[in-house]
């Protein structure tokens, strides 16, 4: 009998503790906060998902473009701010033009006269950068999307899962391509890491990336010259008046495009340099100095804002960074909290494959074939000094 209470008793505690175990993990993953943002022209609901962690640090995301609304992380004295530009409701995101915080796709970048080749057919896509070349996935991108979302949270990380079908055809793309993207926040490091996922049904091209505008400083808190960035690359591709690259893989060394060692933004940004003309500034493509293997993460670039002592690092799998200084930004868009942004009132670090490379046989290739997996990681990790 004694024996038998014994053993009644140990049940009777694994059950308890099992159920304690389970509410933790239902609490973990319910502690995710989820609002409606609004509704689409069409009447599709857009929601807003919040990732906090334990350190203050928060990541609003969008169903609307997957697009990353704020990021608050505090400063060297514990203040928090929001570091990337954006708008204060739907509106704002469905008339953007700048792709503030949005997933960006089927192709992240340029592709030159809207066309590209592949298996011996030609592809004609929408030019909608400036009439003549296909600019971050065309008219209607993936920054114009409603994406499924699903709280994926586990009891050490916050986290949601996004979904798109990207149709055959969409866009001019071919293939139907599943699009599978991750925002994670960890509850103990001060990190946003992006996953990106894709399959696809008919030979295609993919090229990823988040087009978040960044001022460590807060967003709208004046421009980012004084920003002192680090990009770990030898080369850039240069452009031409379109802003193509060119297929030249040039030194970085001796230019303005030298960022090896930690460089103010505005210090050589009106030099008289060819590249920088074209670009208004910087807006271009490095060729980073990749390491480990093809899918390992490593550090592609850090930048630090004196002012609040917030240090960016950059890691990712990917062969390439667009470094843009928020050249277009002239003081027409009235953003969050009312902020005006004005021209180079942020930066961005868009980790990619390198702009038009389906017209580029020597740029690694952006091409996915079914039966393969697309797969790369992008971790925005943040720190003081």
């Amino acid at each position: 009998m004694v024996k038998t209470c014994r053993s009644i008793t140990a049940l009777l505690l694994l059950s308890i503790a099992a159920v304690a175990i389970s509410c933790q993990k239902a609490e973990a993953k319910t502690k995710m906060q989820k609002q409606v943002f609004g509704k689409t022209g069409n009447g599709q609901q857009v929601d807003l998902y919040t990732l906090t962690n334990k350190h203050g640090m928060e990541a609003t995301i969008s169903t609307y473009g997957g697009t990353l609304v704020s990021l608050k992380v505090p400063d060297n004295k514990g203040k928090v701010d929001d570091i990337v530009l954006g708008y204060p409701n739907l509106d704002g995101y469905i008339t953007d033009k700048a792709y503030f915080g949005a997933t960006v796709g089927r192709y992240g970048n340029r592709i030159a006269n809207g066309k590209f080749q592949l298996d011996g057919m030609t592809y004609t896509l929408p030019k909608n950068d400036n009439g003549e070349n296909t600019l971050h996935g065309g008219i209607k991108g993936f920054n114009k999307k409603v994406w499924a979302a699903t709280d994926v949270s586990t009891p050490s990380t916050e986290a949601v899962e996004l979904t798109y079908l990207s149709k055959d055809g969409e866009e001019g793309f071919p293939g139907n391509l599943s699009v599978k993207v991750t925002y994670t926040l960890p509850a103990n490091s001060n990190e946003l890491k992006i996953d990106y996922k894709a399959t696809t049904d008919k030979d295609t091209v993919v090229n990823l990336t988040n087009h978040s505008y960044f001022n460590l400083s807060g967003q709208g808190n004046g421009d980012i010259l004084q920003h002192q960035l680090t990009i770990h690359a030898a080369r850039f591709t240069p452009v031409d008046k379109g802003l193509i690259p060119t297929g030249e893989l040039r030194e970085v060394k001796g230019t303005p495009f030298d960022f090896n060692q930690p460089m103010a933004i505005g210090s050589r940004i009106e030099q008289d340099d060819q590249q920088l003309k074209l670009g208004k500034g910087y807006d271009h493509n490095w060729v980073l100095d990749k390491t480990g293997t093809p899918d390992s993460l490593f550090l592609a670039a850090e930048a630090y804002d004196p002012q609040s002592g917030r240090v960016l690092d950059v890691l990712t799998a990917e062969p390439g960074v667009q470094f843009y200084t928020g050249n277009f930004l002239d003081g027409s868009v009235t953003g969050k909290d009312g902020k005006v942004y004005k021209r180079r009132y942020a930066f961005c670090l868009e980790t990619q494959h390198f702009p038009d490379s389906p017209n580029h046989r020597n740029f690694p290739s952006t091409e996915l074939k079914p039966g393969q997996h697309y797969h790369t990681m992008t971790v925005f990790r943040f720190s003081t000094r």
